[in-house]
């Protein structure tokens, strides 16, 4: 008897272990059959037939956009990989690069396709595979929304709002101009305005009265001196406020361009004049300083425009030194990323307030209100009012209505590429395009950062 039952225990043991064998197997035989290569696909799944990206600039800003197509007749998603200063070379990543690894895979499988794109190339964490991730990431999301017959956001768990409410951009060579330039938006509605102003024979960002380069510079440079500039602004606020009143809520980017030193001095200047936020007051190279600007001055702090990888912004939020996180979304490798990102934030009380200028396609702007809409902890959006060229080329871009945009209702994003019309806006060949920020010197010829 006992021999029966050891050798019973033995065969059962053997048929468990064959069968394991064969079950291993079957993803592998079903994936080969079905053509691709894909652990997680039923064999009557679709699959990924084409990936492609469509370059226009209907704006005359370099935008990258990619198609990702299925096996199912006329099922196909749309993305935003802009990477406006280097546009081929996400192109050349999506393409050469993307596009076979993608081929076979079924589109469902969002996560596991990002996971693996994100390690396809072993070193990771750079603009140009994470814009290319993102227009491929957004395109997923894209087809996933019309699969099922919902708009993004509703995949991400519906509305927490019913519109996102945007921030403008009022910039002048004056204080009296720029204050012209919120008065126009605040008759539109806008309860949020970024104030921007030149500084006298500089070239500041957001506005510029640049006289000529010092003699000692090419005649191309751009100059800009910190110190001026941090003089200027909180006298522009000091006017604003003046003027306009408490009600309106006022913005200002200083776009990394002063001092560790500098940025503490305007940082307290500004806390009189209650700003919403004040966005980029250092690079992401000497984040580390937030800690003393944070604990030395009470103005609202919007920070991450530059920044690709979360090794750049989970301290700043954990340690909440900021109160706005600002990233690009195609930057750090699209929705997928920037839903854990927004879920991060929320739990040390900082808000998301998503790049949005004119380097980001209709699919960009889709992807960041999705997440205004869902997002518990959103703060604002930046706008940006496409041309009728743009509206021309990308049907469907979202509306806006008294300072708040709104998602379409329709499927996926609710917005398309005329393929043809994207083709009469082709990239400007001159080599300098959008090489500005490499212009932008001191008078001694110091380069600036952006």
């Amino acid at each position: 008897m006992r021999r029966t039952r050891h050798a019973n225990r033995r065969d059962f043991i053997r048929q468990a272990m064959a069968g394991t064998a064969v079950a291993g197997l079957l993803p592998a035989m079903v994936s080969k059959k079905a053509g691709g290569e894909d652990a997680f696909a039923p064999k009557d799944s679709i699959r990924i037939t084409d990936v492609k990206t469509v370059c226009t600039a209907p704006e005359r800003i370099r935008l990258v956009v990619v198609k990702v197509e299925t096996s199912d007749p006329g099922l196909y998603g749309w993305g935003c990989g802009t990477f406006t200063q280097r546009p081929l070379t996400v192109k050349t990543a999506v393409e050469e690069y993307l596009r076979p690894f993608l081929i076979g895979k079924n589109p469902d499988n969002i996560e596991d396709l990002w996971q693996s794109m994100y390690v396809s190339s072993y070193w990771r964490n750079g603009p140009v595979l994470n814009n290319a991730i993102s227009g491929v990431d957004m395109a997923l999301w894209d087809i996933k929304g019309k699969r099922a017959g919902m708009p993004v956001y509703q995949l991400l768990g519906g509305r927490c709002r019913a519109a996102a409410d945007l921030y403008a951009h009022a910039s002048g060579r004056d204080f009296q101009e720029v204050e012209d330039s919120a008065r126009r938006w605040m008759e539109k509605g806008y309860r949020h305005v970024r104030a921007q102003v030149a500084i006298k024979g500089y070239s500041a960002y957001g506005a510029s009265d640049a006289g000529e380069a010092a003699s000692n510079l090419p005649p191309e440079t751009q100059v800009f001196e910190p110190a001026a500039y941090v003089r200027t602004v909180p006298k522009l606020f000091a006017h604003l406020r003046e003027k306009l009143g408490d009600e309106i809520e006022l913005l200002h980017d200083t776009h990394e361009r002063i001092s560790c030193a500098q940025a503490l001095q305007l940082g307290k200047a500004l806390e009189e004049f209650n700003l919403f936020f004040w966005e980029d007051p250092l690079p992401p190279e000497e984040v580390d300083y937030f800690r003393q600007i944070r604990n030395q001055t009470s103005t609202p702090i919007a920070m991450g425009e530059l920044f690709n990888n979360p090794h750049e912004w989970i301290d700043l939020i954990s340690e909440r030194l900021i109160d706005f996180i600002r990233v690009h979304l195609s930057q750090i490798g699209g929705l997928t990323p920037a839903r854990k990102l927004a879920a991060l934030a929320e739990h040390f009380g900082v808000k998301t307030a998503w790049h949005g200028p004119g380097d980001l396609s209709p699919f960009g702007r889709a992807a960041n209100v999705a997440l205004d809409l869902a997002c518990y902890n959103f703060g604002i959006q930046e706008q940006h009012v496409f041309n009728e060229a743009a509206q021309e080329v990308f049907p469907g871009c979202l509306k806006i209505e008294n300072g708040y945009e709104y998602a379409n209702e329709t499927p996926g994003w609710g917005i398309d590429v005329d393929e043809e019309k994207a083709k009469k806006y082709p990239f400007r060949e001159s080599p300098s395009f959008d090489m500005s920020w490499g212009r932008v010197r001191r008078r001694d010829g110091t380069i600036v950062r952006p």
